[in-house]
């Protein structure tokens, strides 16, 4: 099933998003080579693909996983968890219905 990890970023946190973006990056990478991977991507504090020193306000993960708790494992390893980036994570289950 699939699963959307909701990340929202601490104020300030830009700094920590990029020094632990490559690490970040990987894991997704890894999603993708094993055809798990929906979509992924950041949301930027103001209406600009490069949002500069605006930064962001937090990313949406959507992912196959076995469970929940899965899912929620994963999400507890990111590396924006372990830099301060994300102020909070939500887990819930997401059902692709378009495009089908």
């Amino acid at each position: 099933m699939f699963y959307m990890i909701i990340g929202e970023d601490r104020p300030g946190s830009l700094d920590a998003r990029l020094a632990a973006r490559p690490a970040h990056i990987e894991r997704l990478q890894a999603l993708v080579a094993e055809g798990r991977m929906l979509l992924a991507g950041p949301c930027p504090a103001i209406d600009a693909l490069d949002p500069g020193p605006a930064g962001f306000t937090g990313s949406l993960i959507v992912a196959e996983f076995p469970s929940l708790e899965a899912a929620q494992r994963w999400a507890d390893a990111d590396p924006y968890v372990a830099a301060g980036v994300y102020e909070r994570v939500t887990v819930k289950p997401f059902k692709k219905v378009l495009p089908a």
